[in-house]
């Protein structure tokens, strides 16, 4: 396997949104949000080390991160959809390739370099735990489901999410020991639609609020009802960031 695994659904001449999933995720999980898009071009991709690109192996930097939703883009125009973790590459890129990025739709973005950024959140607490790739993954998935859920998983499920351990642990690590920083928000020059769940982690929440004052174009959207895991609990709510950042991308078009 040398690839990474990626699936496109709708018109290819519709607009492109590509949408780049989180740490301990994959793009499988975004099925029922690009259901909500069907009249949009939707790639969805498993990033290197997760899912179907687990045989690929961890980035060996944040760099090549980016470089992989280069390649996924193909130098097609799109509007970048980031969860989590896929945020941060969303808008890495975004800041390096303002011509490939219309728009950015960052949800729960994090931003561990700051100072402000516990020490005990999920990620933090997986990095800083000396354990293997395996129980490190177990422990992250174990804080961000539960016990009961994921005791209740099969064992071949939860035996293909330790793998992903290594993987978990180049996202934790980098996204924390980039010098520079992965992206500067003040540098972030397209349209940028900043969200958070009004359930979620102060300092999840606190992300959001901090792009959506420094990056220049701008806005913050708040998800009722909502957690972390947006995409799983109100896919028709991300779907609807996604179609505001395609309003945002069009209206800053030169040709709008």
């Amino acid at each position: 396997m040398s690839e990474l695994f990626t699936t496109e659904h709708g018109d290819p001449r519709a607009p492109l949104v590509v949408i780049v999933h989180g740490s301990m995720d994959r793009s499988a999980a975004f099925a029922r949000v690009q259901r909500h898009l069907e009249d949009l071009h939707v790639v969805r991709y498993d990033r290197r080390g997760y899912g179907r690109s687990v045989e690929l192996g961890p980035p060996t930097s944040f760099d090549v991160q980016v470089e992989d939703l280069s390649h996924v883009l193909a130098e097609r125009p799109a509007v970048i959809v980031g969860h989590s973790l896929g945020g941060v590459v969303a808008l890495a890129l975004g800041q390096r390739r303002p011509d490939l990025v219309r728009a950015v739709v960052a949800y729960e973005a994090p931003m561990p370099w700051q100072p402000w950024w516990p020490t005990r959140s999920v990620g933090s607490g997986s990095l800083q735990r000396k354990s293997t790739p395996e129980e490190a993954a177990e422990h992250f998935m174990r804080r961000m489901v539960g016990d009961s859920r994921w005791e209740r998983l099969p064992e071949r499920t939860r035996a293909a999410r330790r793998l992903e351990g290594t993987a978990l642990l180049a996202d934790l690590r980098q996204v924390r020991q980039s010098d520079p920083t992965p992206y500067d928000p003040s540098a972030v020059m397209v349209p940028v639609v900043a969200a958070h769940g009004d359930e979620s982690s102060p300092h999840h929440q606190e992300a959001a609020r901090v792009l959506a004052e420094l990056a220049p174009d701008s806005e913050l959207h708040v998800v009722a009802g909502a957690g972390h895991g947006v995409h799983l609990t109100h896919p028709s709510a991300l779907a609807d960031l996604v179609k505001r950042g395609l309003e945002r991308a069009e209206a800053a078009s030169p040709a709008a």
